[in-house]
């Protein structure tokens, strides 16, 4: 799988922004492809980001039921289940383009 791929988009939250601004945590939250593992995720993290990352959690998200209320009545469904990565960075390394700069 190509890096590109692997990292979908960034979760942010006020929970991820606090642990990625955290200087003795150092975290940063990707929503990631489904298929892939840790060792793909640092891989891509440090290809796309060009830092080095020490560590990597993986957490599957389950989904969640959701209800709509229309003309015709209620309608049932739920979101779509997703693979949360927690990527730790060593201290004094940061993404750049989570910072602004």
């Amino acid at each position: 799988m190509e890096a590109d791929s692997i990292i979908i988009e960034p979760v942010l939250t006020e929970k991820t922004n606090t642990m990625r601004e955290n200087s003795d945590t150092n975290k940063y939250v990707f929503k990631v492809d489904r298929r892939s593992n840790k060792l793909q995720i640092m891989k891509a993290v440090h290809e796309l980001f060009s830092v080095n990352p020490v560590n990597c959690r993986i957490i599957n998200v389950k989904q969640k039921p959701r209800m709509a209320r229309t003309r015709s009545g209620f309608r049932r469904g739920s979101t779509a289940t997703w693979k949360k990565a927690i990527v730790t960075l060593p201290k004094g390394e940061k993404i750049d383009i989570f910072e602004g700069v």
